[in-house]
C-alpha cells in the first residue's frame, strides 16, 4: 500500500483554464488555506497563449507577433503562487500540452491542439493522475458555462468534473494510482448582491480617477442569486496577498487598490471574500464557512 502519511490532513485542488484565473477567483481562499497548512493544488489547463497583453512595453508577446506569451505567463503564474503560499501548481499535462483555444467563435477554436478540441477523457486522465497522487477532500472548478463561456473554462469544468468519476472508478487506469473519492466538489460564483456593491462602491470613487470606464455586472463571471451560494470564504486577511497575486499577472490584469480592470480596461471590484457553490458531497447546515467542513482527513 502506498505511504501517504506526508499528506497534510487538509488537501485542496483547483482546476483552472489559463494563469491568472485562479488568483481572481480564489486567490484569497487559496492563501487562507495554504497559510493554515492545508495542501493546495493548482492545475492550469493552459499557457494562456490566445491572452490580450496590457502593457503597451509587452505587446511583442501576443500570439499574433512573437507568439511567446504563453512562456511568459508561466513565470507570472509562479509569481503569483509565490504571493499566496501556494508551491504545488502545475500545467494538465504539462506546460503547453493544450493550447489556449481563444473566445468563442474565434478561428483559434479549430485548432487541434487547443484544449477545446481535446477528447475530455485523455485530459480527464492527466487530472486523475495528480488526483490519486494528491488525494483532495475537496475540488474547485466551474460551473458547466465556465462562468462566462469561455471554451477553455467551459473545457476546464468537462475535464474536471470527469476526472472526479474517473478517479474514484478502480478499474479505471490502475497505472494512474490507488482509486480516490473527492469529497466535495463545488463550482465558483459570486452572489448578484456582492457584485453590486461593489461595483456601487467603484463608481462612489468615479470612474474617471481610476479606469476609463466601469464594467458591469454581467460582465462578471460566475454571477448568481444569493440564495444559490452554499459557501463563503471570509479571507479579508489575505486580500492583500490575492491583489498581490493579482498584479503579478501583469500581461493581463491591472489593479487599482481595491478595484481592477482586465484588458478591456473596465473597472471592476475586486472581492476579498470568495463565494462557492456545492454541487457534490454534503453540506453543513446553512451557509458554509469553510469549504472541508464535515469532511475527514
Amino acid at each position: 500500500m502506498t505511504d501517504r502519511s506526508h499528506l497534510p490532513g487538509r488537501r485542496l485542488l483547483l482546476v483552472h483554464a489559463h494563469p491568472d484565473d485562479e488568483s481572481i477567483n480564489n486567490g484569497a481562499t487559496m492563501a487562507k488555506y495554504a497559510a493554515e497548512g492545508a495542501h493546495v493544488t493548482l492545475v492550469t489547463c493552459t499557457l494562456g497563449e490566445e491572452g490580450e497583453v496590457i502593457p503597451a512595453g509587452l505587446a511583442h508577446l501576443a500570439a499574433d507577433r512573437d507568439d511567446t506569451l504563453g512562456a511568459h505567463r508561466i513565470g507570472e503564474l509562479s509569481a503569483a503562487m509565490a504571493e499566496l503560499g501556494v508551491t504545488d501548481h502545475r500545467f494538465l499535462g504539462g506546460p503547453g500540452r493544450y493550447r489556449d483555444s481563444g473566445m468563442m467563435g474565434a478561428p483559434q477554436n479549430e485548432r487541434p491542439e487547443c484544449f477545446w478540441r481535446a477528447d475530455v477523457d485523455e485530459a480527464a486522465a492527466y487530472l486523475v493522475e495528480v488526483i490519486r497522487e494528491v488525494r483532495p477532500q475537496v475540488l474547485v472548478t466551474y460551473d458547466p458555462d465556465g462562468g462566462y463561456g469561455h471554451p477553455d473554462h467551459i473545457q476546464a469544468h468537462r475535464v474536471a468534473m470527469r476526472a472526479v468519476e474517473l478517479a474514484a472508478e478502480p478499474a479505471f487506469r490502475r497505472d494512474l494510482g490507488d482509486a480516490h473519492t473527492v469529497a466535495k466538489v463545488y463550482w465558483n460564483c459570486v452572489p448578484r448582491s456582492v457584485v453590486e456593491a461593489g461595483f456601487a462602491r467603484l463608481r462612489e470613487r468615479g470612474e474617471d480617477k481610476l479606469f476609463p470606464g466601469i464594467a458591469s455586472p454581467s460582465d462578471v463571471p460566475g454571477v448568481v442569486a444569493d440564495e444559490e451560494v452554499t459557501a463563503a470564504i471570509d479571507s479579508s486577511a489575505y486580500a492583500p496577498a490575492k491583489a498581490a497575486a493579482m498584479r503579478a499577472h501583469a500581461t493581463q490584469i491591472a489593479v487599482d487598490g481595491p478595484f481592477f480592470a482586465l484588458s478591456n480596461d473596465l473597472g471592476q471590484p475586486l472581492l476579498a471574500d470568495e463565494y462557492y457553490r456545492l454541487v457534490r458531497g454534503t453540506a453543513a447546515a446553512g451557509r458554509e464557512d469553510d469549504l472541508f467542513a464535515g469532511v475527514g482527513a
